[in-house]
């Protein structure tokens, strides 16, 4: 997810930069001195012009305007750290100069502050007439800085009006689809879906996006199909492959599933996730000996997964390997400590050690653990029936006093 949102904000981060320097406008007479200073940054002497501008401040030190000047040269050269204070200055002193701050938000967002960026840029949407070209430019930028922050519920409201005043941009609509996706808007994913397959037919992303949502609404049959379908339209879209046998890998169609996620490793050999569903897979047909390597490979490219370590037990166990499988399992325990299956698979691996009180305590984790979710599933069955219950009636009938 982390890496689909870090491309699609490079993706549309382009859609809101067509002009994002100062406007060159002038904020004091024109003097020598000043026009050297804006001839020498024009031309891309950023060394030159930062001297030229620091004489100016000197001799005009209440004026904002080389303070924003200084910003600009310092975000040319994404020194974004170092700008954003120039730009403060500019704009304690003359909240009025043009651009200055949006020139501020772009380097608060390029330096990865998104919700200092988000504060700067609805200070100008606010101030912006609903007509205003710039408008749809703020939209994108408050939208996105939402989305790489994983704030994909407010997210959703600032891209829906980019889409609708952008009849073309497909990054944006997956960026809008994505959104309503992680903060589980089904219906939202399937109408931008239809967008973008509008403007793109083929597009592998769509299909997935889509998969995806009907999968929350736990239609299998139909998931699977888009996944398919995005499979076909393109063979190396990342993570489609993994998200076709992860929902044939649910559906206990393993041999299927094995298959997808050795597709996707073929993309992505380096896909760790596909890597340890596929031994699972492998697993569930009991081929351990298959399994054995991958799972090996998976711990070293992330030992904190603990279901690798698990799985690894596991197969270990099976191997008479019980001190590797006694190493992997502790390992699974300590990442996944509520993991039933963690606790009960020590518990079978300590009785067969002869170690009958360590065997005990285990199987006493796993009852425990088992009993707290038939509890909250009681809980939950038993709140339903009675939100569903009639309201009881009076015991008597009022009367008139």
């Amino acid at each position: 997810m982390a890496m689909k949102r870090i491309a699609l904000l490079g993706a549309v981060w382009a859609l809101a930069m067509a002009a994002t320097g100062m406007d060159g406008q002038a904020l004091t007479a024109a003097n020598p001195q000043r026009q050297a200073a804006l001839a020498l940054e024009q031309q891309g002497k950023n060394a030159e012009a930062e001297v030229a501008w620091r004489a100016y401040l000197a001799a005009h030190p209440s004026s904002p305007e080389p303070y924003a000047h200084l910003g600009l040269l310092e975000a040319r050269q994404e020194h974004y750290k170092k700008a954003v204070p120039l730009y403060r200055k500019a704009l304690a002193m003359d909240p009025a100069v043009p651009g200055l701050r949006l020139n501020l938000g772009l380097a608060l967002f390029k330096d990865g502050d998104l919700k200092g960026a988000i504060r700067e840029f609805s200070v100008l949407l606010a101030s912006e007439p609903p007509s205003s070209p710039e408008v749809q430019r703020l939209n994108i930028l408050i939208g996105m800085a939402h989305y790489g922050l994983a704030e994909y519920v407010e997210a959703v409201p600032y891209l829906k009006q980019a889409v609708a005043q952008d009849a073309q941009s497909l990054p944006l609509r997956l960026a809008l689809a994505h959104s309503c996706l992680w903060s589980k808007q089904t219906q939202c994913v399937m109408d931008v879906y239809r967008q973008i397959l509008a403007l793109n037919s083929e597009s592998a992303e769509a299909d997935m996006l889509a998969g995806e949502a009907l999968d929350e609404l736990k239609d299998n049959e139909s998931s699977t199909k888009m996944f398919r379908a995005a499979a076909k339209a393109n063979p190396k879209e990342p993570n489609v492959h993994f998200g076709l046998g992860y929902l044939l890998w649910a559906q206990k169609l393993y041999k299927e599933a094995a298959s997808e996620f050795q597709a996707e490793l073929a993309n992505d050999p380096n896909h760790v996730q596909a890597a340890l569903y596929l031994a699972d897979s492998d697993i569930q047909m009991n081929e351990l000996e298959i399994a054995k390597p991958l799972l090996e490979s998976v711990v070293k490219l992330n030992p904190a997964v603990g279901m690798a370590h698990l799985e690894l037990g596991i197969v270990y166990s099976e191997n008479g390997r019980n001190a590797d499988a006694l190493r992997e399992l502790t390992l699974a325990e300590k990442l996944t400590p509520n993991d039933v299956n963690v606790h009960w698979r020590l518990g079978r691996l300590y009785r067969t050690l002869g170690k009958k009180d360590e065997a005990k305590a285990e199987f006493a984790k796993a009852s425990t653990l088992n009993k707290a979710a038939d509890d909250d599933l009681y809980k939950k069955i038993t709140d339903g029936r009675a939100r569903l219950a009639p309201s009881p009636e009076p015991a008597t009938a009022p009367t008139n006093q």
